[in-house]
């Protein structure tokens, strides 16, 4: 990347047949997906929950840790762990996507973090709703944005900066927005924010903000980087683009039978199977996920679990017979919500790598 590009914030398009450099192997490496075998729990164990952290996890010291509540207020708020967690609990059951899932799939491949597929996960977070808290600092009739900044700290297209994400106020505002300790059971462990991160339901992983230290109310939009210039929708080099929100719908298969070790495809006996996966959507409910098992030729509608009404946030399982015959196969499944958005089979490509939610696409060997 040039010197011109770091300044602009431009992200670097790979050239044709250039490969994963050693900087996005670096970022592979310290960042995780999900093995998508791990589409079988309802909850996903923190382990094997997806992990982006932008810089360093920070090193932050529980006991002298403070979250300041400041800005466009009537009464600033300096809280410690025991003051929040004096306040009413809640658990809530979400899922998290990460905005880059499935950008190592784009052609041309933006070079970033070289996201496959597995950029996901499905966890427990206990914490305590934002509101309330933002109610009784006494949010002023002008606020528009609440920036959240996290205790870490680095360099980014040439700007050095804390981690800061804007949200609306009134996503904010919304019941379901927790200021969280906790995840499946246990407190949050380090590469997930402890000690407190935020949890947006229905929104992209970059809107969580984890290890938290500050919020601050503002009157006017937030214009910092990771708003302004990062997590923007856009084609063209000089355009503005359109911010990334909420999650488009998607299902993923679990893999059936057993991989190849390199390769990752998969090898299946001959026979009736029935076909697994889990689908989420962040915009509206899924209404309906289909199955291929003929490259996309044809669809069958896949029965889709009704989902619990308690976890609203969280994804939905479903399933799909099919009598798997000897030869090549390759299986698709697309999910579309109760807005009428699916998946597209074709990709939507823009220079961030972005939202792609392409349809997943598994090669099949069926054995005799």
């Amino acid at each position: 990347m040039t010197g011109t590009e770091l300044a602009s914030g431009r992200a670097r398009i790979a050239e044709p047949g250039e490969g994963i450099g050693l900087d996005e192997l670096a970022l592979a490496a310290r960042n995780h997906g999900m093995p998508l075998e791990a589409l079988r729990y309802d909850v996903t164990p923190p382990g094997l929950h997806y992990v982006l952290t932008h810089y360093d996890i920070p090193a932050v010291d529980p006991a002298a840790w403070r979250l300041e509540i400041t800005g466009a207020v009537r009464r600033p708020l300096r809280l410690d762990l025991d003051d929040l967690r004096d306040r009413p609990a809640v658990t809530s059951r979400v899922l998290l996507e990460c905005a880059g899932n499935g950008r190592a799939r784009y052609e041309p491949r933006p070079v970033s973090q070289p996201w496959l597929l597995e950029a996901v996960g499905t966890a427990e977070w206990t914490g305590t709703p934002l509101a309330p808290l933002l109610a009784e600092a006494g949010v002023s009739p002008e606020a528009v944005d609440v920036v959240f900044t996290g205790a870490d700290h680095g360099v980014e297209r040439g700007v050095e900066q804390d981690y800061a994400r804007g949200l609306p106020l009134a996503e904010a505002l919304r019941p379901e927005t927790l200021l969280v300790w906790g995840m499946n059971g246990a407190p949050l462990p380090p590469q997930h924010g402890a000690p407190l991160r935020l949890v947006v339901p229905g929104w992209y992983g970059m809107a969580q903000v984890k290890w938290l230290t500050r919020i601050d109310v503002t009157d006017e939009p937030f214009t910092g980087f990771q708003n302004a210039t990062a997590y923007r929708i856009k084609v063209d080099r000089d355009e503005d683009g359109e911010p990334v929100t909420r999650i488009r719908p998607r299902a993923l298969l679990q893999p059936p039978g057993w991989p190849e070790f390199m390769t990752r495809e998969r090898f299946l006996r001959a026979g009736d199977t029935v076909l697994t996966g889990r689908a989420w959507s962040g915009r509206a409910p899924v209404g309906q996920v289909e199955v291929s098992t003929d490259g996309g030729t044809t669809w069958t509608e896949a029965a889709l679990d009704p989902g619990d009404p308690a976890h609203p946030f969280a994804w939905r399982s479903w399933s799909c017979g099919w009598t798997a015959r000897p030869g090549r196969w390759e299986l698709l499944a697309r999910a579309t919500d109760e807005t009428g958005e699916s998946q597209p089979v074709e990709q939507r490509w823009n220079r961030q790598g972005m939202e792609n939610n392409l349809v997943q696409r598994v090669p099949v060997t069926v054995l005799g």
